[in-house]
């Protein structure tokens, strides 16, 4: 496959402008479960007619970097299991450093808008990559890429263990503002606050039921397809639709062609990851006894009680699971599959998320997430992302650094009601799934 051409300038380590404490913090239930154990990593494009010395843009983000890292200074330390089980996670802060990088490339940045040839196709933009952050690894990378005609990469890797999306994008915004000067250290909003203990498992007795009753996703169900070996072992195709106001519209439409009075009609989010989940699943032409299952991350920071506070950075989300066989889904149509969707949403309420909580937690049962017929959407369109100005403008682009099989609902720029919805495919089901997401009325 065809390599581009990326230079790594500079590789430093960066350490908070001012002296932090030295300690060591709990990770909560969720933040130490095994699914989180990977690091978040976020492209973000700029076009900018304005940068005239490199070298004094390169100064100023690593400024930035280092004066966000008095606030967030556990993005400074190193994460270490705090069991011999690993059960439990924790941050060791003493003040080590996050990784600032610098490079160069031939890409051009149109080509970064588009979903790229093959999944890896831009690894190299967010050259430092962490496996495994256990291992000693900085949880945080920043990589500044230099594109063609006046244009910039900036590549962020970040420990889902420390932060969920909400999490990382108030970071970002913060290191923006430092950036640029909008705002100090004193001055960033929302303050970030740690109170991992307010998510760690609470005994309480009616909690007696099994997890895999209360969350499906936890229970194992059969491979009736070959569906691991084909994601596991098959080449991935990335693909990338871009849906505006008016075709949202009309799913809400096929979806709900008869609204009633005092009736809700279904959201862009429910209407679009029914539409995505059922084109998946017709492509891939899955026997229809085979059990599917869409996942998605529910942000419960006002769901729980007492409701978590402005600025918790943590992981503030479960996953909502949408369950049904291959053939209902294909035939029952959008709406049916909308509705499933709703459902498992209004699901999630504080009781929901202390089962999880004792489901994930501790050295006897510790569930993850099965992966047989699943579908997880991640909606990074609401996260602010797209509001992350370092100097350059605001993006124009925001995506991952590599298109895999989870998928993404994506900002547009300057387009505040369209997603963009990007996900990897066997290379076979590619053609057929291309066809019915923009068929919309099949």
């Amino acid at each position: 496959m065809e390599n581009t051409n990326t230079q790594v300038k500079e590789a430093v380590l960066v350490t908070p402008s001012e002296p932090t404490p030295t300690h060591v913090l709990s990770l909560s239930a969720l933040d130490s479960q095994l699914f989180l154990r990977f690091t978040i990593e976020y492209l973000l494009v700029y076009r900018s007619r304005s940068i005239t010395d490199r070298s004094a843009t390169k100064a100023r983000l690593k400024a930035a970097l280092s004066q966000a890292l008095v606030p967030y200074y556990p993005l400074a330390g190193r994460v270490r299991a705090a069991r011999p089980d690993g059960s439990n996670l924790e941050v060791f802060c003493a003040a080590q450093g996050a990784v600032f990088i610098e490079a160069v490339t031939d890409i051009p940045a149109a080509d970064l808008e588009g979903a790229p040839r093959y999944s890896t196709q831009w690894r190299n933009l967010l050259s430092f990559h962490v496996s495994d952050v256990l291992k000693g690894s900085p949880p945080l990378v920043i990589q500044l890429t230099w594109l063609p005609e006046g244009a910039a990469a900036v590549a962020v890797g970040i420990s889902h263990c420390i932060c969920d999306g909400i999490g990382s994008a108030d970071f970002l915004n913060s290191f923006a503002d430092l950036a640029t000067r909008r705002r100090g250290i004193a001055d960033l909003k929302p303050k970030p606050i740690w109170n991992r203990h307010l998510l760690d498992p609470v005994n309480r007795t009616q909690h007696q039921r099994s997890p895999a009753a209360c969350h499906p996703e936890f229970n194992p169900v059969q491979d009736l397809s070959g569906f691991v070996h084909r994601f596991s072992r098959e080449s991935l195709t990335p693909t990338s639709f871009t849906f505006d106001q008016r075709a949202l519209l009309q799913l809400k439409k096929l979806a709900s062609p008869m609204t009633r009075p005092n009736e809700r009609s279904y959201t862009s989010f429910e209407v679009l990851s029914a539409h995505v989940w059922r084109s998946w699943a017709r492509a891939l032409q899955l026997p229809g006894t085979q059990t599917l299952r869409l996942l998605f991350s529910v942000n419960i920071r006002n769901r729980v009680k007492p409701n978590l506070p402005e600025g918790y950075y943590g992981n503030g989300l479960v996953l909502g699971c949408a369950q049904t066989g291959a053939k209902e889904l294909v035939e029952n149509g959008l709406g049916w599959a909308a509705g499933l969707l709703r459902r498992a949403k209004e699901k999630v309420g504080d009781e929901y998320v202390r089962r999880v909580e004792e489901s994930v937690s501790g050295s006897g049962l510790r569930a993850c997430p099965d992966s047989v017929g699943v579908l997880i959407v991640s909606q990074w369109s609401r996260l602010g992302l797209e509001r992350v100005d370092i100097g350059l403008g605001k993006p124009i682009h925001v995506g991952p650094v590599c298109t895999d099989r989870y998928c993404l609902f994506l900002p547009v720029h300057e387009r505040k009601d369209a997603v963009k919805v990007m996900v990897a495919l066997p290379y076979n089901a590619v053609e057929k799934y291309c066809y019915f997401m923009t068929n919309t009325s099949c």
